[in-house]
């Protein structure tokens, strides 16, 4: 009888041994998940945000994942409550944006990079433009139009409107845009040959083959180009604090000024 009592016990304490055992299991997998660094940044930042976030992964051991696009997207996706720990803007307009709707965690703000705004054609155009004072640029697009990313809202679009109204020709080229998404698009219509000129900041010029810089324009046509960095007020990832930090390390300045940004102090 006593035999008999055993076995249900002993199957008893094999379930529950295997019970614990996937709660572990699955503990580990949900904890490794909110573990994971969620990123929104700007465009323009990947070449070299991919870069440092493979570094800060192997160094710290924190997986990581970005999504990528216009600053002005990204925080509405953030306004819409969309699931990030990190927000980097092209932009000081779109952080305070989310900052004045308490939006992102004040006290882990800082101004991370600065970049400079360029003109660029095809790598091999026969276009030269001195870039100043009512240069003539709609003459140099001709039938064409000017890659630029939408001005509307977009932080490099913004600038370069501003560019060429500090230089008297936006109303020249107001009717020979070709708008795009973002930063990046906007590189690749050039890039492509579909637009013969466009405005995009250096670094993306410098990291694609397939356009050159014909100028670059004067810092005082435009806000200064400040990519600030915070965590998002919904975050509860214990990371964000060391991420910010990583990214002002010496580590990830030689990343980032290798891709020509600036790192502000």
């Amino acid at each position: 009888m006593s035999r008999r009592m055993g076995f249900p016990s002993l199957r008893h304490s094999v379930v529950c041994i295997l019970l614990i055992l996937s709660y572990i299991a699955f503990s580990t997998a949900v904890s490794a998940q909110q573990s994971k660094l969620v990123i929104f940044a700007a465009a323009s930042l990947k070449d070299a945000l991919d870069e440092v976030n493979a570094v800060y992964q192997r160094d710290k051991g924190q997986e990581t994942t970005t999504s990528y696009a216009a600053s002005s997207a990204l925080a509405k996706q953030i306004e819409a409550a969309a699931p990030a720990d990190i927000f980097i803007s092209a932009d000081l307009d779109w952080m305070n944006y989310l900052a004045k709707k308490n939006l992102i965690k004040p006290e882990t703000r800082a101004n991370l990079l600065g970049n400079q705004l360029v003109l660029i054609a095809p790598v091999n155009s026969t276009v030269k433009l001195a870039i100043g004072p009512n240069f003539p640029l709609a003459q140099a697009l001709g039938n064409g139009r000017l890659a630029i990313a939408d001005p509307s809202g977009v932080p490099a679009g913004k600038y370069g409107r501003a560019a060429l109204e500090a230089l008297g020709v936006w109303s020249t080229v107001t009717d020979k845009l070709a708008p795009a998404e973002n930063v990046r698009a906007t590189l690749l219509l050039v890039s492509r040959g579909e637009a013969p000129l466009g405005i995009v900041y250096q670094t993306d010029a410098v990291a694609d083959k397939g356009v050159k810089i014909l100028g670059t324009f004067p810092a005082d046509t435009h806000p200064p180009i400040i990519y600030p960095i915070a965590a998002v007020a919904t975050s509860t990832n214990p990371g964000d604090a060391g991420y910010i930090t990583f990214l002002k390390s010496p580590a990830a300045r030689a990343i980032f000024e290798k891709q020509a940004f600036t790192v502000l102090k």
